[in-house]
């Protein structure tokens, strides 16, 4: 059943929604992945990293919210359920334990390389269907590739 009817043919939405969820997946995933290494930092870097994982936090929550929401637009329901998202997401998990400052800039980096790689493939597959969602994935993953830049350039 979709409540809310669109203007995109089904193959296009079929396309669209599977860039979309994988979108939501993948940014929920980061924002817990970043929450828990945040909560359990520890270093002579502690403060500028547990800072800097809050915005990537915010950025991920933020960015959910926009995808989910166009996927709705669209007709399509969004999927954020915890199981939704470990059965489908592509970051490694996050050791259990306190993580010390360089394993932690260390996590974050591979997790934005993964979560980018994979919007990059959305922005790629979404160009003919839906250049307003292509636009949104290009949009949300600069901000990403920025704070992978961040963290990778403490990684030196």
């Amino acid at each position: 059943m979709s409540v809310v009817k669109n203007a995109l043919p089904e193959a296009d939405l079929k396309v669209v929604g599977e860039a979309l969820q994988g979108a939501l997946v993948d940014l929920v995933d980061l924002s817990l992945v970043a929450k828990q290494v945040h909560w359990n930092v520890v270093g002579p870097r502690f403060r500028s990293v547990h800072l800097q994982l809050d915005e990537v936090v915010t950025t991920a929550r933020t960015h959910s919210d926009v995808v989910a929401e166009r996927a709705s637009a669209l007709g399509i329901t969004p999927d954020g359920r915890a199981a939704t998202v470990a059965s489908a997401t592509a970051i490694t998990g996050v050791p259990e334990g306190w993580i010390k400052d360089v394993d932690a800039v260390r996590i974050l980096v591979d997790a934005l390389s993964t979560v980018i790689t994979r919007m990059r493939e959305r922005i790629r597959s979404t160009d003919e269907p839906d250049p307003v969602t292509q636009d949104l994935l290009i949009a949300l993953t600069g901000e990403l590739e920025k704070h992978h830049w961040m963290f990778a350039a403490e990684n030196i």
